[in-house]
């Protein structure tokens, strides 16, 4: 990535460190203050527009070609809205396909965790977002002790095994998992309690899921560690500033579209000959 990117702190393959020895209040690759980034994502946008506009030309409606996957994943509060508003938000609806992964139904549940994730994965020419994904069918079953320990590690390896299947067949995968503060998240849910407008926003739930933070960082530790791959590896995004997650997640958006170099589609007619068409109905215009 280009100096002064906001890029996270990458996870290598073979990484076998715990979660705690990221600063969930850190900028790594990006030196400005809140207001530096709040600009930066502004400037930024035409270009991650841009790029997103030639994906969609050169690769839509092919029977196969580039397309990226973006996966968000995070505690509750953690910022996924704002990314879907801030980043995501600021390139063309039609070539991005936004899947909230929620609860699984008694129907998802009567298939293979993968099955209710394979009809999104993004077709070609698209940016497919998960906010949440089916590595939420790791991390909770291990926090709540719905799976053992030897179906965890099956699910690991059959997750490795689609993402490589998706990186064979032209998806370019960036895995985001937006880290936050025990008490940032505290204060969080204390603003949607406090504020009406909020109030939809806000699950009781939250508060007994928060009750098991540290079951939870252990669970992303073991999921970064098992997950991060050469086809689809992992960033771990502070989000303690929402403005540095959002300006990270957009340059790791660019650079994924950077690296796939989409180029604008040559035209299948002849554009001497239709520039003539279009000058005679011009010439030929009829009076109002």
């Amino acid at each position: 990535m280009p100096d002064g990117a906001a890029r996270g702190f990458p996870i290598t393959p073979g990484w076998t460190g715990d979660i705690h020895e990221f600063d969930p209040s850190a900028t790594p690759g990006f030196s400005g203050g809140k207001k530096e980034g709040q600009e930066r994502l502004a400037e930024c946008e035409d270009a991650l527009s841009s790029l997103q506009e030639r994906l969609f030309a050169a690769h839509h409606g092919t029977a196969d070609g580039a397309r990226v996957l973006l996966v968000v994943q995070g505690m509750d509060t953690s910022g996924k809205g704002g990314i879907m508003r801030h980043v995501v938000g600021g390139v063309d609806p039609q070539g991005v396909g936004i899947t909230a992964f929620k609860a699984p139904t008694d129907e998802e549940k009567a298939h293979d965790f993968l099955w209710r994730i394979r009809p999104h994965v993004p077709a070609p020419g698209m940016i497919g977002v998960f906010d949440r994904s089916h590595y939420e069918d790791v991390l909770i079953h291990r926090v709540h002790g719905w799976a053992d320990e030897a179906e965890i590690e099956r699910r690991y390896a059959a997750i490795n095994a689609f993402e490589q299947e998706l990186a064979d067949s032209g998806v370019l995968i960036v895995k985001v998992m937006l880290l936050l503060s025990y008490a940032e998240q505290g204060e969080r849910l204390m603003e949607r309690l406090e504020r009406p407008d909020k109030h939809w926003k806000f699950n009781p739930g939250d508060i007994d899921e928060r009750a098991q933070w540290s079951a939870y960082m252990d669970a992303y530790s073991k999921a970064l560690s098992a997950t991060s791959t050469e086809a689809a590896p992992w960033f771990v995004v502070p989000a303690d500033r929402k403005w540095y997650a959002r300006i990270a997640v957009q340059d790791l958006l660019q650079q994924a579209l950077r690296t796939i170099d989409p180029q604008w589609p040559a035209a299948d007619f002849d554009v001497a000959e239709q520039k003539e068409r279009l000058r005679a109905t011009i010439a030929d215009a009829p009076a109002l």
